[in-house]
C-alpha cells in the first residue's frame, strides 16, 4: 500500500518536512515512475547498517531475534524503490517487486553472516500475459511476492489478483498468468488487498496451497484465503494495536511468520513480526501469535513491507525490506535477523 508519509525518523525535528513538501509538492512524493522499455542494469549504493538501535550500538538481540546487519540502498534509477514483496530464488539471488510493477533482482554480497552489498543488480518491467508491461494495465499495483518450486506468485492490490510467473524458466522475462481467487477477495477494499502471500510447505495442514492475507479488511481482524490445495477456504488474522499486515513467509516446518506495519500520521512508524503455529492455519481459524520483535522510530526501520525466510549455516534468517513510496524523504532498507536459538 502507498500512503503519503512525508518524512523519515521524525524529519529531523520537522523543519525538513515543511521545506521538502513546499519545494516538491505532495503530488511528487508518491509519483509513479515511468515504465522502462526493458531490463535495466543498476549499480546499487549500499551503506551498511551495523546497529539496529542507534542509541544502543552494542545490542544485537531484540525480542526473539538477533540482528545480523543490513543495508540502506540507493541507485541512480528513477524506478528504484517502492519494494513491497521479497523472496530468494533457488540460485540465492534476492528478488523483490516494486508497487510500480517492476522486478528487482540482485545477488547479495556477504562477509561472514553480514550483508555488505548487492551485486549483479537489475530492474525490469513485469509483463502481462500478452507481453505488455503490467504497469500499463489495471494490474499495476504489485504488492506481494513468493517464489516456490521455481514459480513466482505476485499479489496485486486494487484489482485483487494473484499472478503466476514461470521464474525458473524465464526469470524477469516471464509473462503473467492470472489465477482464480475466491469471489469474496474481489470485494476487498480497493487499496487493502493481497498484501501478503506465500505457498504452504510440507508439514502445513494446507501444504501446497497459496496463502494470502489482506492488509486490512476490518478493525479487529483481517481476512486471509487458502487458495488451492486440499483444504481451500477462508480464515482471519487478528489485528492488534493498530498494525496492518504487510507480508508473510513460511518456516520450513510450516509455521507462519507475519510482518506488520503501523503508521500514525504524521511521523510515527512501527514494525512488528509475529509467529503463528502452522497447525493453526486451517479454514475458519482466527490466527493470533507471539510477537518476535516490535520496533518504532527509535530503531533503524522505515515502511517495512517485504519479508523472506531462508536457512543459512544452520540458522533461520528473516530478511525484511522497506517500501520508500518513491519518496526522497524515506529510505530503502534491507535488514536481516536470525531466530534466536
Amino acid at each position: 500500500m502507498r500512503w503519503l508519509w512525508p518524512t523519515r525518523r521524525a524529519l529531523l525535528g520537522g523543519g525538513l518536512a515543511t521545506a521538502g513538501l513546499a519545494a516538491f509538492g505532495l503530488h511528487r512524493v508518491n509519483a509513479r515512475p515511468p515504465v522502462p522499455g526493458g531490463p535495466v542494469r543498476l549499480t546499487v549504493e549500499a551503506r551498511r547498517v551495523d546497529s539496529f538501535r542507534p542509541g544502543d550500538p552494542g545490542r544485537q538481540r531484540f525480542g526473539a531475534l538477533v540482528f545480523r546487519g543490513g543495508l540502506q540502498l540507493k541507485a541512480d534509477y528513477e524506478g528504484f524503490g517502492g519494494f513491497s514483496g521479497l523472496a530468494f530464488a533457488d540460485d540465492g539471488r534476492l528478488v523483490a517487486v516494486s508497487d510500480a510493477a517492476e522486478w528487482f533482482v540482485a545477488r547479495p554480497a556477504r562477509q561472514g553472516d553480514r550483508l555488505v552489498g548487492l551485486a549483479e543488480a537489475m530492474m525490469a518491467p513485469m509483463l502481462a500475459g500478452n507481453g505488455v508491461p503490467l504497469a500499463a494495465t489495471a494490474a499495476y499495483d504489485t504488492e506481494s511476492l513468493t517464489i516456490a518450486g521455481g514459480t513466482a506468485y505476485v499479489g496485486v492490490e486494487r484489482v485483487h489478483q494473484i499472478l503466476r510467473f514461470d521464474w525458473a524458466r524465464s526469470g524477469v522475462a516471464a509473462r503473467a498468468e492470472r489465477l482464480a481467487v475466491p469471489d469474496e477477495a474481489r470485494r476487498l477494499p480497493r487499496n487493502r488487498g493481497f498484501e501478503a502471500i506465500g505457498v504452504a510447505p510440507r508439514g502445513s495442514p494446507v501444504a501446497g496451497a497459496i496463502v494470502a492475507i489482506a492488509e486490512r479488511s476490518d478493525e479487529e481482524e483481517t481476512v486471509g484465503f487458502i487458495i488451492g490445495g486440499r483444504r481451500p477456504g477462508r480464515f482471519a488474522f487478528s489485528r492488534r494495536d493498530g498494525f496492518d499486515v504487510t507480508d508473510l513467509a513460511f518456516l520450513p516446518g510450516g509455521d507462519l511468520i507475519v510482518l506488520e506495519r503501523r503508521y500514525v500520521p504524521p511521523f510515527s512508524i512501527g514494525m512488528r513480526i509475529r509467529h503463528i503455529e502452522g497447525r493453526a492455519l486451517v479454514p475458519g481459524a482466527v490466527l493470533d501469535g507471539m510477537a518476535l520483535i516490535e520496533a518504532d522510530n527509535g530503531y533503524e526501520i522505515d515502511n517495512m513491507e517485504g519479508l523472506a525466510v531462508r536457512r543459512a549455516a544452520g540458522e533461520t534468517i528473516l530478511t525484511v525490506i522497506s517500501d520508500n513510496n518513491f519518496s526522497m524523504m524515506q529510505r530503502t532498507l534491507l535488514l536481516e535477523f536470525a531466530l534466536a536459538p
